[in-house]
This record gives C-alpha cells, sequence and structure tokens, in this order.
C-alpha cells in the first residue's frame, strides 16, 4: 500500500517540479513511510511521485518510481497484485520476459512487463487486486490513470489552473499552488443528503474521483487542450450483474457453498502473502468470521486478529469476536474503545478524510487499525459480504414490501414486523419513523420504481443548505428483484464511496494496508450469478455465506442480528460533544449565502430535546461545517 501523486504542467522547469512534486508528497507520508521517491520528464513537464510502505520486495528492487525493462513506461503505482506471480508466469510461458530478466519480485515490475507486452486494457483485465496508479508512455506522450474494479483505492485527478493533478489524497493536490480548491455545493448537498460524496464527484470543483473499474487515457491533445477524456472501462459491475442474469448458477445449494468455498480459500490465500507481518480485523459477525476462518484453516501457525469492544453493551461486539477467536485458536487482540479516546479522535477526522464524510463508524475503524498496527502491517477485513450477499437488514425489508404488495396487502402487518425485527440497525430506524414512507414504498409499481423510490428518498431529503441540488450518479442495472437491485446499487455506490473510503483513510492513517479478500472480483461475478433464494430466503440473509462458515464455526457462536460498527454518538452530541456542536454551527453567519442558520437550529434543538433523533444529518453537517473551517 502506497501514496501517489503527480502532474503535468507545461513550460516548468526540472527543478521546478521536483520541488513541487515533494511537496505534494509531503502531505501523504503516511501512505508510504518507508520510502519515496520521485521522476520528472522536463522535456514534456510530467512530474510522478510515490510514496511506499512496503509489503512486497522490501528490497530497493521495489523502488518507485519504476521504469519498464524496455524504457517506455514509467509508474506510480498504489495496492497489490495478488495473482501477480501466475502473471509472470504466463508472461514467461508466452516468451514475453523483460529484455533484462526479472530485477526483482515486486508485482510493480510483474505490471510494467504486462504493459510493454500486452497493452493497456488486456493487462488490466489479467488482473487481481486493488490499486490506483499512474503510468507515462514516453513514446505516445501520453498518461493513464487506472483504478481498481471496485475501488479499494483512491485516485483524484482533475485541471487546475492550466496544470492536470493527481493523487490517492485531495491534500497531495492541494499541495500544488495551481489548486484553487473552489467548494462544489452540489456536491456539498449530496453529500448532506447521503453522508458521503459519490464517484465522480469530489468536494471541489473540477476535481474527480476516477470511477472503480476504469482507466483515463489522457494524450497529447488532451493536454494541449486542457480537457479530460471520458474514463474506459475494463470492467462493469453492472455488466457482472447483467451476465450473472445471463448466465445463472445452476448447481445445486450444496454446490454453490463448496463453490463459495473454494474461492473464498483461494481469495485468503492469495490475499495472505506479504514479505510483513499479516492479521485479520474480526468483528464476529458471518463476513469478517469467514475470512478469519479461512485465513487459519490455511495454516499451522496462529493468525493474529484484532477486534475492538464498545463500553455500551448494546453496541458491543467484541465478545462475539472472542468467541470466535477461541473456536478458531487465533491470537486475538481487544481493546475496548474508552469515550475520551473517540473524543480526541473527532478533531482530527476532517484532515484524516480529507473531504466531507460522515459514516461515525470511521471512529472504531480508526482505532481498530491504530490496533492492528502495532502488531501487523497488513491486516485482512471482511468488507464485500453485505452488498454482494445480501445481508444488509433493509434487504429483507424491501422484500416485504414487495411481497406485500403482491398480495395486494396494506403494508401495515408484514413491513412492520419486518422494522421490529431490525429495530436496532441505524439505517433500518429511519423507516419506522414515518409511516407515510412505507405505504408510499409499497404503492411502487416495480422492482425498479421501488429502489428508485427509496434512493431518491435520500437524494431529495431537505438540507439545511440555501440551495437544494445534487449532483447525478452513476446508474446500474435493475436486476430480477427488488433486493437484488438494491444490493447492486449499494455495491457500486455505498460500498466504493462510503465503506472502502471509511477503511482506506482510516487504515493508510495509521501506516496499515487492508485487504478485503470477499472483494476479488471472481467471487462478485459468482455471486451475481446467484438465484435469490441462495442468498436472501425466509427472512435469513447470505445464507450460502452462512453455510460456509457454519462448516468452520457452530451455528451458536455466530448466529445473532447484525449490530453494524456503532458508537453511542446521538448521546454523546447531546452530552459530550454540546460544547463543540453548539461552537461549530454558531460560527455560522446570521446572512450565510451558503447555509439555511434557522434550519439548522431548529435541527439541532429537536435532536437536543431528544423530540427527534437527527444524528445522521447532524453529524453529516458538522463533518461539512469542519471542513469549511479548516479551508479558512
Amino acid at each position: 500500500m502506497c501514496g501517489i501523486a503527480g502532474f503535468i504542467h507545461l513550460g516548468e522547469s526540472r527543478h521546478v517540479s521536483s520541488f513541487r512534486l515533494t511537496a505534494m508528497l509531503k502531505p501523504i507520508v503516511h501512505r508510504g513511510p518507508d520510502d519515496g521517491g520521485v521522476w520528472v520528464d522536463a522535456q514534456h513537464s510530467v512530474a510522478l511521485g510515490h510514496r511506499r510502505l512496503s509489503i512486497l520486495d522490501l528490497s530497493p528492487a521495489g523502488h518507485q518510481p519504476m521504469t519498464s525493462s524496455c524504457g517506455r513506461y514509467v509508474i506510480v503505482f498504489n495496492g497489490e497484485i495478488y495473482n501477480h506471480l501466475d502473471i509472470r508466469k504466463n508472461l514467461e510461458t508466452a516468451g514475453s520476459l523483460p529484455i533484462c530478466g526479472w530485477r526483482g519480485h515486486s508485482d510493480t515490475e510483474t505490471l510494467l512487463a504486462c504493459f510493454s507486452a500486452w497493452g493497456i486494457e488486456k493487462t488490466l483485465q489479467s488482473t487481481v487486486g486493488m490499486f490506483a496508479l499512474a503510468l507515462w508512455d514516453k513514446h505516445e506522450k501520453s498518461l493513464t490513470l487506472a483504478r481498481d474494479r471496485i475501488g479499494e483505492k483512491p485516485l483524484y485527478y482533475g485541471w487546475q489552473n492550466g496544470v492536470f493533478l493527481f493523487g490517492s489524497e485531495l491534500k497531495a493536490l492541494k499541495a500544488h499552488p495551481a489548486f484553487s480548491g473552489e467548494m462544489d455545493w452540489h456536491a456539498a448537498s449530496t453529500f448532506l443528503r447521503l453522508n458521503y460524496i459519490p464517484a465522480p464527484s469530489s468536494i471541489y470543483q473540477g476535481i474527480f474521483k476516477l470511477v472503480p473499474g476504469t482507466f483515463l487515457p489522457l494524450t497529447q491533445h488532451h493536454v494541449q487542450q486542457r480537457t479530460l477524456p471520458p474514463p474506459v472501462p475494463y470492467w462493469s459491475l453492472g455488466d457482472a450483474a447483467a451476465q450473472g442474469l445471463e448466465n445463472p448458477f445452476i448447481g445445486s445449494f450444496a454446490d454453490a457453498v463448496d463453490q463459495l468455498e473454494t474461492l473464498v480459500r483461494q481469495a485468503v490465500q492469495l490475499q495472505s502473502v506479504a514479505d510483513v507481518p499479516v492479521g485479520a480485523f474480526l468483528s464476529g459477525g458471518i463476513d469478517s468470521s469467514t475470512v478469519v476462518a479461512m485465513m487459519q484453516s490455511s495454516t499451522t501457525s496462529k493468525v493474529t486478529t484484532f477486534s475492538i469492544g464498545m463500553p455500551d453493551a448494546k453496541m458491543d461486539e467484541s465478545q462475539h469476536a472472542a468467541a470466535v477467536a477461541r473456536h478458531l485458536g487465533t491470537n486475538h487482540v481487544e481493546h475496548v474503545i474508552q469515550p475520551h479516546e473517540a473524543l480526541d479522535l473527532i478533531p482530527r477526522l476532517s484532515e484524516i478524510w480529507d473531504e466531507p464524510f460522515a459514516d461515525s463508524s470511521q471512529i472504531p475503524t480508526y482505532l481498530v487499525s491504530q490496533l492492528a498496527k502495532q502488531q501487523v502491517s497488513v491486516a485482512l477485513s471482511g468488507d464485500g459480504g453485505d452488498e454482494f450477499f445480501l445481508g444488509y437488514s433493509q434487504y429483507v425489508f424491501y422484500q416485504k414490501i414487495w411481497r406485500a404488495r403482491h398480495l395486494g396487502r396494506l403494508p401495515w402487518t408484514p413491513a412492520f414486523k419486518a422494522l421490529k425485527m431490525f429495530e436496532g440497525s441505524q439505517r433500518v430506524a429511519s423507516v419506522s419513523r414515518r409511516s407515510q414512507t412505507v405505504v408510499n414504498a409499497w404503492r411502487q409499481p416495480n422492482a425498479q420504481m421501488l429502489n428508485r423510490y427509496w434512493f431518491d428518498r435520500y437524494r431529495q431529503r431537505k438540507v439545511p443548505l440555501a440551495e437544494q441540488c445534487s449532483v447525478e450518479m452513476l446508474d446500474f442495472p435493475v436486476l430480477g428483484d427488488v433486493a437484488s437491485t438494491a444490493g447492486l446499487w449499494d455495491a457500486g455506490t455505498y460500498l466504493p464511496d462510503d465503506i472502502l473510503v471509511k477503511v482506506d483513510r482510516a487504515a493508510m492513517a495509521n501506516s496499515l494496508e487492508t485487504r478485503a479478500p470477499l472483494l476479488d472480483h471472481r467471487i462478485i461475478e459468482f455471486a451475481c450469478s446467484l438465484p435469490l433464494k441462495y442468498k436472501l430466503n425466509g427472512g435469513i440473509s447470505k445464507k450460502v455465506l452462512r453455510e460456509v462458515l457454519y462448516r468452520h464455526v457452530p451455528k451458536s457462536i455466530v448466529n445473532r442480528p447484525k449490530m453494524g460498527f456503532d458508537i453511542p454518538l446521538s448521546s454523546w452530541l447531546r452530552k459530550e460533544l454540546r460544547p463543540w456542536v453548539e461552537e461549530t454551527i454558531s460560527k455560522i453567519e446570521h446572512d450565510s449565502p451558503n447555509f439555511d442558520r434557522p434550519a439548522i437550529f431548529q435541527l439541532w434543538n429537536e435532536h437536543l430535546s431528544g423530540q427527534i433523533d437527527h444524528t445522521d444529518q447532524i453529524w453529516a453537517l458538522l463533518s461539512l461545517l469542519t471542513f469549511i473551517n479548516r479551508q479558512n
């Protein structure tokens, strides 16, 4: 795991470019504290920079920026290509070895050899991994940016005052003097609805997130014209879902469990390879427990696992994680969060996440990453299981609503029984506040319209800004049922732009690499081919993934309601954080051109009195205000 940055600025000298590039790398040194390097082509005013967190090939042979053996390509690369040794064998079989042979055993060198032999698109399609990269082609005088299929690794880019900038985090771009930093209030409005900013937008005008599964080919024409080409897809989540419908899995449920266990085991084994210590996050839930079970069963040594406990027993999963760890025989490390640890972290959140971000589980995610870094440099996680195997509780609710509609019944009985089942879930709690919302959902004529209504419900939520606006989001196909359609939307938006952003920034702030075996694209494609009943059936979510886990951990240990990674934020806002909240919102000018000050204070007073729980909206508002205050 590393950090990358760079730019193209026509007419700038080598000395100036090196100085500015070094300045861009300094704010992201946490992403790569072990080594750093710069490469500048003065003739074409291209500068590529890299900060290295050494995971594979710790020798100088892994140093970046790295030039291909043929001399044509220069790369800066952040991430891991898990199948790079298999790719090397394919290159060797085809007689496409580097001119001078292999210099080391890094995946970066493997990528360069592939680009030389196969070109951009075929190379990217051959990879199994997570990455963000920039590749300079000396022959074509072109720069290519690329990002992994699901969006595990971040990559920002855009033109600012005649300079093309790119980097792993916004703070790298902001360090260049050409960066203007004009707020995008459309993105801010969308953020207050969703609590994250969806790709391809960022909080700044003219700066974009590269969409997962695409590459951006910036040619000399684009450089001369100061324009941006459209990203080119080399893999598509929508296409994977469509292929799954066209070529569905036809085996039995037992066959599906066998195949999924094989795929997960292979992914875990690939992602456990490193030249540094590797551990795993363990919450005791289905996803992380499955990953740890596969990990522990593939080695004779004890896997080191990490979990965070909460002082509030209602939110504490640590005892469940400990039970799984005892059964599997891992070396388990646990830490119970003390309120002062979380409260002390809050002033740093805006700096760590670099743009407005309001998933409050960012706090325990940062703290468990901090805990893990004390013993390992790589941690495996269970991210992806909920989206691709339909684990979120609202998917059960969708099915209840949809079944009620098809039976011609009003949704009261089945819908509210479903709500009662999941009343502890934050993501479902908002559903139960207004019965009219349930009725409106029930009235939607088809699965597409139900999913669109549910999604637009959040997009159209009134926010305390002077102007109500939003950015357009990526679209995804409608699948055969409402739960699968919703899962696909979450996998294409919520997963990369909330969950993976949360994990990347929290882990990299601690110089920890995280890996998510369930996001192996072969597992995703397999999940897309499964019938709904293998994933969600009779109110049981992640059915096929559960069965894989039950082969290693008894049901009695892991069968429990989903808890999430929550903190007692609602109470903290009313008590410990109240002075900070009121100081922050009081800074809003009475005649602010952007914020609706009366609406904000109404929101706060309703929450303070306990009349309505506005935790999500207030946390998002505080994130935005804190971000703005840091810019001034």
